[in-house]
């Protein structure tokens, strides 16, 4: 990283540029052309990359073959849509309703934005250089399928199959999606939010407690 001064007669203004980071992101841009949707660079902390959907298998090859990124960290799906029964938890702050919220939130997306309510995420490291990167990928509503990882990270294996069994997204070219933790003939997914956790209304949600104020201290003093 290199910081650049810029001043004026009263202030100074310091800019970070990170080299490795943004090296690495002008390669996968100039690689992917179009199919690189959004990006968010922090200088010196990390950066994400959203990527377009049928580019998720292609994008994980270019950076392991090209940039070697061989380390697979891990892999999983996000749901945007906001919850129609609440946080479901038992805190004040929490109501813990009995029926579905009569106004659900709007569906809000996290860094890079998103147009579907399902979005495939990776992360992948350069053990070389020291740096990862995040990759997104929006989940098509109609399909609710993406390429598969496993013949290019085959630690994805496990990370693919949790997916599908908790989220339902299906991923062409996986070698054998199966159930990891439900009975086989479970139905329901699970992590999707619109999926009733009924046992959080039945019995309190561990370790989520009430918190109360500290005691004033009488005397004045510190306490």
């Amino acid at each position: 990283m290199i910081p650049l001064s810029s001043a004026d007669t009263d202030t100074t203004e310091e800019v970070v540029v990170d080299e490795g980071r943004q090296a690495l992101l002008d390669a996968i841009r100039g690689e992917l052309g179009e199919a690189v949707v959004a990006d968010h660079l922090v200088p010196g902390q990390d950066l994400w990359v959203r990527v377009a959907s049928d580019a998720w298998g292609t994008t994980a090859e270019y950076l392991r073959e090209r940039q070697r990124f061989r380390f697979f960290s891990w892999s999983s799906v996000i749901d945007w849509k906001p919850s129609p029964w609440g946080r479901s938890q038992t805190a004040s702050v929490d109501d813990a309703p009995d029926s579905p919220l009569a106004e659900v939130p709007e569906m809000q997306h996290g860094v890079t934005g998103g147009d579907t309510r399902f979005q495939v995420i990776g992360r992948v490291h350069n053990l070389g250089t020291q740096l990862g990167v995040t990759l997104k990928a929006d989940v098509p509503d109609d399909t609710m399928t993406v390429d598969s990882w496993v013949s290019t990270y085959a630690g994805a294996d496990w990370h693919e199959r949790e997916a599908w069994e908790m989220f339902g997204v299906n991923y062409a070219g996986h070698p054998g999606l199966r159930n990891l933790y439900l009975p086989g003939d479970f139905e329901g997914n699970p992590m999707r939010k619109d999926f009733p956790l009924l046992s959080r209304l039945v019995k309190p949600w561990p370790g989520i407690v009430d918190v109360e104020p500290m005691p004033e201290n009488e005397t004045g003093g510190d306490a």
